[in-house]
């Protein structure tokens, strides 16, 4: 399979002004047309730098690909680099000149004569010309190998990127398919779903197909990735195990599409022509936010109450005084009639509650933080869960988020299952 590394440079990336998106992009990209990354590499505006990681980017990968330093300015040093790296002189390329000026006239500026170092280019480099700016990119073979150095600037590198740089790559190499899945699971961690799959694990080693863990807030992640010539057959034999994942898993699984969790709710919210609201306490409404980030939700989603308080959930929600005094705003009998009082004050078929302590204070030692109790009412009754999710607030927040849907999620296909 043919390699690539990707070089990026700029001090501002180094130092976290600008973030690295180029990169993602063109990893993106290259793998649509089967051309894998080996490596990425962030350095700084530096002649040392640069030519040392020129070098060892030559001797792993058949492709690299260069962004960042290509200014008019003095601190851009890259042009000045490549032609030391290549053994070459700077040469003023006539047609580079004649668009740098047609693209200052069309835009009502006169071109400053610094903007003429632009149309200079090493003279052993193929340059292409850069229709949405001045710096122009530069393909270089040398010793069997392929070097493009391009502008930083996003929009730049993607126009030529698409435009040029990736026909000429896809023409230029013979490349496979590389098929990526992911399937999307919450509410289990890492660990204990390693257990879980152990077996459907080695078979998809015996068909080597390559999976990668990527856990997150309250999820994780499995990719699933294999190469070969027959994309309709390799999209089948992932699907097929993708199958299998669902069914050793169905409590966990929510999808294997770029679907979140609100998503798929919404979508059979939709189908089943049903209502849901929520009534929030440690997660301040996210929930709600969350469900009506969806296009369209305004046809399940009837509405939200943000209860912190003990006066707002006596009296928006109808919790009973007694039921607050004897157990306290993050118990089970609570959130089960805040769940209770939600539905009934929306007149929806479910609802969700939560009630906890996000943190960073507010613990005891039976309630720490990051105690969370949720409920879901539904209309076969009410059911809850208690969480011990952690110490970080916002993390907290996003987790019971997560398993507040995820817990509807489970109760909206039981229901499905039973009609």
């Amino acid at each position: 399979m043919v390699q690539t590394e990707i070089i990026t440079i700029g001090d501002e990336i180094l130092i976290g002004q600008t973030v690295d998106t180029n990169s993602a992009w063109m990893g993106e990209k290259l793998n649509e047309i089967g051309i894998n990354v080996k490596q990425i590499t962030s350095i700084s505006d530096d002649r040392e730098h640069i030519l040392t990681a020129l070098k060892e980017a030559e001797n792993r990968a058949e492709i690299i690909l260069i962004t960042g330093g290509l200014g008019p300015t003095k601190d851009d040093i890259t042009k000045k680099t490549l032609c030391e790296y290549f053994d070459a002189k700077l040469v003023l390329n006539e047609d580079l000149l004649e668009h740098v000026k047609k693209l200052f006239e069309s835009r009502g500026f006169r071109m400053s004569e610094v903007n003429i170092y632009q149309a200079e280019v090493p003279e052993n480099c193929i340059p292409i010309t850069n229709n949405f700016g001045t710096a122009p990119a530069m393909w270089f073979e040398s010793r069997g190998k392929i070097f493009v150095s391009m502008p930083g600037v996003p929009y730049e590198m993607k126009a030529m990127m698409e435009s040029d740089i990736l026909p000429k790559l896809k023409e230029r190499f013979k490349t496979y398919f590389i098929i990526h899945k992911t399937a999307l699971t919450q509410g289990i961690g890492e660990s204990f779903l390693m257990e879980k799959i152990g077996e459907w694990e080695s078979s998809l080693e015996e068909s080597n197909i390559k999976l990668a863990y990527l856990p997150t807030f309250g999820s994780v992640k499995l990719r699933l990735t294999k190469s070969g010539n027959d994309k309709v057959a390799l999209e089948k034999e992932i699907e097929e195990k993708i199958t299998e994942l669902e069914a050793l898993i169905p409590k966990y699984f929510y999808g294997a599409k770029k679907e979140t969790l609100q998503q798929v709710i919404g979508k059979i919210l939709n189908e089943q022509k049903q209502y849901l609201s929520t009534a929030e306490s440690c997660t301040g409404g996210y929930v709600a936010h969350l469900l009506t980030s969806v296009p369209g939700s305004s046809n399940y989603f009837a509405g939200s109450i943000v209860c912190y308080s003990n006066e707002v959930k006596i009296n928006q929600l109808g919790i009973r005084t007694e039921t607050l005094e004897k157990n306290g705003a993050v118990s089970q009998q609570v959130v089960e009639e805040m769940a209770l009082g939600a539905k009934q004050q929306f007149r929806t078929d479910y609802a969700i509650a939560t009630s906890g302590i996000a943190g960073p204070s507010g613990g005891t030692s039976d309630k720490p933080v990051g105690t969370v109790w949720i409920a879901i009412s539904s209309p076969n009754g009410v059911i809850s869960k208690k969480h011990l999710f952690g110490n970080d607030r916002i993390r907290n927040i996003k987790m019971s988020t997560d398993a507040a849907l995820n817990m509807l999620r489970n109760e909206l296909m039981k229901s499905g299952q039973s009609e």
